[in-house]
C-alpha cells in the first residue's frame, strides 16, 4: 500500500482509501479501538469501523495512566 496526499493506494483494488474519525478511544471490554469511517475513491464503504490500537500503543497508554 502506498501513501499519497489523498490517502492510501491499493493498486489491487484500484483505489484510494481515506479515513475520518473523531479519534475517540474505546474500550468493549476486549479491545481498545477508534471508530472510523473508510472511504474508497471519496465513496463510504465502512461506517464506525473498529480499527483496534496496536499492542504499543495500548502499553504506553497505560504505563502513562499508572503515573497518574
Amino acid at each position: 500500500m502506498g501513501n499519497t496526499a489523498e490517502g492510501n493506494l491499493i493498486p489491487e483494488m484500484g483505489v484510494i482509501e481515506t479515513t475520518e474519525s473523531d479519534n475517540v478511544l474505546r474500550w468493549d471490554g476486549t479491545n481498545l479501538y477508534v471508530e472510523q469511517d473508510v472511504f474508497h475513491n471519496g465513496q463510504l464503504v465502512h461506517r464506525r469501523y473498529k480499527r483496534r490500537v496496536t499492542k504499543q500503543v495500548a502499553q504506553q497508554l497505560a504505563l502513562m495512566l499508572a503515573q497518574h
